[in-house]
């Protein structure tokens, strides 16, 4: 089964391909306090997406050498 993540378009100037910030929380080893941990990933469309837009990517077979997720659907 794929990986799925969600998350908001923050570009979409590329033809064919947005990027999608995706945030999490992680805690501190110690401390224990939880921070945002936030990482981008370029993922395949076929339609126009607005930014700011939540989707779900999921992971594909590479279309290029940083292109490895596409947009599943828009939420």
């Amino acid at each position: 089964m794929a990986q799925i993540l969600k998350g908001k378009i923050v570009s979409n100037k590329m033809r064919s391909t947005v990027i999608v910030e995706v945030t999490r929380l992680k805690r501190h080893p110690v401390y224990g306090k939880q921070t945002k941990v936030s990482d981008r990933y370029k993922a395949h469309t076929a339609e126009e997406i607005p930014e700011g837009t939540v989707v779900e990517i999921k992971a594909s077979r590479p279309r290029s050498h940083g292109k490895k997720w596409e947009v599943v659907k828009s939420l």
